[in-house]
């Protein structure tokens, strides 16, 4: 199994979430304490988002870490 495998579909919820907040990605890693590039390799399949990393995003992005897990149909 792929790390793209085990980030989806929290990857694709902050990347979708960003968009439609309309905010920085370098934002976004700041805020969470993290460096540009390791926010880019979590969202890109190159590192593995943790759980611990899902709550700090959560709070970040101002919503629920829940639901970063949910599906959403397309």
């Amino acid at each position: 199994m792929s790390i793209k495998n085990c980030n989806h579909p929290v990857d694709e919820n902050i990347v979708r979430i960003i968009n439609e907040k309309g905010l920085k990605r370098k934002k976004v890693a700041q805020k969470a304490g993290y460096s540009d590039q390791m926010l880019c390799d979590m969202l890109n399949g190159r590192k593995i988002i943790k759980i611990s990393d899902v709550l700090i995003l959560g709070k970040v992005l101002e919503v629920d870490p829940n639901s970063l897990f949910k599906q959403v149909r397309k």
